[in-house]
């Protein structure tokens, strides 16, 4: 199941952005009281009662004609809901409805989802004839919340997860594998996909950011099927003019959780940038399987030691993906293009590979007679046994009676000790520490 999408919309200076801020648990988005600060969408995941989301903060919605500028960021707001699974509409409870709520609201209703009216600002929650005025926007009951100081946002995300569907039984287990092809625009992320089916399935263009939306398509080669994912190039954020490339991202980092191996696309004459690396960072987190490819090959003067050079050049620079096959290819040749599936099987089995209890603590006791853990008399560390509770990523428990004196590098060591004796090639590991006392 991919994450649903939480979009907050409504007009300017109504405390979207606080309320953003206050649901995410940090301060990402710009604060001011000046309207119409936030003009591009932000987003970040988020968490209430067991249901993982992504939440959009987008600008103020503003309907004047002639100005370019709220034109913008009200089809900004319109994509917003385009993408959303459920709108947060966020109004003024001080105000009371205004002509611009009403428009705003006669937006939702043509966009026929489910929408939470959260009116901000509520001072005084006992006299509901400050917030009840919001009926008459015919969405629902509204939800009196007050961003700047927290209160009642526990009924509002009540009331948001409420309409987040269940999923599906048996949608993880399709006999295909997905492969998601992610990096930045231009790399050749469609025409590797194009040479895979062998005709242009895919728009394939010079001009960076052609692919606007995540693109499925079935293919199966041999008697293994997959699904190619090809994915709108992520730029940087300051790089980001049209509305539509930025919608793309969006799109972009729910293809990667939907996939089960993700293949990030590096340009070989430009090598590793700082936003290959926020890329890279971005399907680590999310523990999906993934290969990194090396496309336009064909293109780099070679001599005994280039293909050395560069492992190291993209171990140094992504040092988190060491556990990451690295393949060179060319989408323009065709060279090792079709490499990459055979080692995209191997890493999806890696994904998906559960070691038995028995053989894993075998392992764990080899690896602390070799290295003990820290700590000494009443604080001496010791980790009774383990058990591997998931796959995709694997996720191990670790009952430990002192958890919070493991340090994150001896976890580290266990991990490629694990890798040493387990394969995982292509896959992150989880470790979930558990206490436990000494018997």
């Amino acid at each position: 199941m991919t994450k649903p999408v939480v979009a907050l919309v409504g007009r300017p200076n109504v405390g979207k952005s606080t309320l953003f801020n206050r649901l995410a648990g940090m301060r990402k988005a710009i604060v001011e009281d000046t309207p119409g600060v936030t003009r591009d969408r932000i987003y970040e995941r988020s968490e209430w009662a067991g249901h993982e989301f992504i939440m959009i903060d987008t600008g103020g919605i503003r309907f004047e004609d002639g100005d370019i500028l709220a034109a913008e960021v009200k089809k900004q707001s319109e994509l917003a809901i385009q993408e959303a699974d459920v709108i947060v509409f966020v109004v003024d409870a001080r105000e009371g409805v205004t002509a611009e709520d009403e428009m705003v609201a006669g937006m939702l209703r043509r966009a026929d989802k489910p929408v939470v009216v959260a009116a901000n600002k509520v001072e005084d929650f006992a006299r509901q004839l400050d917030y009840y005025e919001f009926y008459r926007l015919g969405l629902g009951e509204p939800i009196p919340v007050s961003a700047a100081h927290g209160r009642n946002t526990n009924d509002l995300l009540d009331a948001v997860v409420s309409f987040f569907s269940p999923p599906a039984e048996g949608e993880e287990n399709g006999l295909e594998t997905r492969i998601a092809f992610v990096g930045r625009p231009n790399v050749g992320k469609s025409s590797l996909v194009n040479k895979l089916l062998g005709q242009e399935r895919v728009i394939v263009s010079e001009i960076p950011g052609t692919t606007r939306d995540a693109v499925d398509t079935p293919f199966q080669y041999g008697q293994r099927q997959y699904v190619l994912i090809d994915t709108a190039g992520m730029r940087k954020k300051g790089r980001i003019r049209e509305a539509t490339e930025r919608y793309s991202v969006i799109r972009t980092l729910r293809a990667v959780e939907r996939s089960d191996v993700v293949l990030i696309i590096l340009d070989a004459i430009q090598g590793v940038t700082e936003q290959d690396k926020k890329i890279a960072g971005f399907v680590h987190e999310e523990g999906k399987s993934n290969i990194i490819v090396v496309n336009k090959w064909d293109l780099v003067e070679k001599n005994r030691r280039t293909m050395q050079e560069y492992d190291c050049m993209i171990r140094d620079e992504l040092k988190f993906l060491s556990y990451s096959p690295i393949l060179y290819v060319s989408a323009l040749t065709g060279q090792r293009v079709f490499k990459m599936l055979e080692v995209i099987d191997f890493v999806a089995e890696q994904y998906a590979r559960k070691v038995a209890t028995a053989e894993l603590n075998r392992v764990l006791r080899e690896a602390i007679m070799l290295n003990p853990l820290p700590g000494a008399g009443k604080n001496q560390v010791k980790i009774f046994y383990a058990t591997q509770v998931k796959t995709g990523p694997p996720t191990f428990v670790l009952f430990v009676n002192h958890p919070d004196l493991v340090h994150f590098s001896y976890l580290r060591y266990l991990e490629n000790y694990l890798r040493q004796n387990f394969g995982f090639e292509g896959t992150p590991l989880r470790f979930l520490l558990r206490h436990r006392e000494s018997r």
